[in-house]
Order: structure tokens, then C-alpha cells, then sequence
């Protein structure tokens, strides 16, 4: 096998005269099913691994609502931006580990002649596996401007456990 035949239009089987364009090219199906392709492939590539479902954060673009986690040896702080949603609309569960917020943003109205939308709207749910232990009778949310803060306050166990680390030069 020489390298010309790795190349499509590089390739002469038989009588055919070699062409430039490709066969998807030339036939509209085939440049249909292409393009339908390429754009599930766009809309799927943020679910990760497995089976996609419509009910996780891949829903809003592979990790909505965004999230900012800062870990400290006392505490981690998760805070959220959730623009146009309200106390109501979010719930925040914590278990076995996981933190984890879900709600639901609604549309404001009903444009039936809408005609170009940016704006995500539907469930959504975003899990954090904390990795630490934390005490859940002093977790505390609060919400306000669209931002949900979530501090959750380690174990004496999870703070003994940090081991700082010289360095060497």
C-alpha cells in the first residue's frame, strides 16, 4: 500500500477518472447526513462519558450553572452564578459527599415569534463531590443577585488530615 492510497482523490480504481470532490460532495444525501452528524456531534460532545441525559448540566452547554469552589483547611465555598433565577427555583442537597444544586430557570414569556434565542431555559443539575467530610448541621446557603454562596464547614477530622509539605531547593 503506497500513501496515494490513504488519499481519496488520490485513488484510481480501475477506468475511474480520479475526481477532486468528494462523494459526499457530490451527492446532496450524503452532504445532508454529514452535516446532521457534525451537528449532534457539537451538541452532545459536553454530556462526558456514557449515555447523555437531558436532565444533568450538560443540558445548558457541558456545566451550568458555572461554579467557583474554594477549599480551605476550615472550609469549601461553592459559589454559583444562577442569573435570572430566584430562591424558589433552586434546591440544594448535600449527600454522601456530594453537593449537589438543581432547579429549574422558566421563561419570562411566551414569544411564539421568537425568532433567535441564546438564552437557556429548563432543568439543570450540578453535582460536586467534596472528597472531604464536612459538618452538614452548620452548611449554610445564601442567595443574593443571582449568585448562590454554599459554605460548608470541614470536619475536626478533614482539617487534621491536611499535611503541609516542605519544599526543598
Amino acid at each position: 500500500m503506497s500513501v496515494r492510497d490513504l488519499i481519496p482523490w488520490g485513488r484510481n480504481n480501475g477506468n475511474q477518472v480520479p475526481s477532486l470532490l468528494r462523494d459526499d460532495d457530490r451527492d446532496p444525501f450524503l452532504s445532508l447526513h454529514r452535516e446532521v452528524n457534525r451537528l449532534f456531534d457539537d451538541v452532545f460532545r459536553g454530556f462526558g462519558s456514557g449515555l447523555p441525559s437531558f436532565g444533568n448540566s450538560a443540558t445548558f452547554g457541558g456545566g451550568w450553572p458555572s461554579v467557583e469552589i474554594s477549599d480551605t483547611d476550615q472550609e469549601i465555598k461553592v459559589t454559583a452564578e444562577v442569573p435570572g433565577l430566584e430562591e424558589k427555583d433552586i434546591e440544594v442537597l448535600l449527600n454522601d459527599g456530594v453537593l449537589t444544586l438543581k432547579g429549574e430557570k422558566r421563561s419570562e414569556s411566551e414569544h411564539k415569534d421568537r425568532q433567535f434565542s441564546e438564552r437557556y431555559y429548563g432543568r439543570f443539575e450540578r453535582r460536586i463531590p467534596l472528597g472531604v467530610e464536612v459538618k452538614e448541621d452548620q452548611v449554610d446557603a445564601t442567595f443574593r443577585n443571582g449568585v448562590l454562596t454554599v459554605t460548608l464547614p470541614k470536619t475536626e477530622k478533614a482539617q487534621s488530615q491536611v499535611k503541609r509539605i516542605a519544599i526543598k531547593s
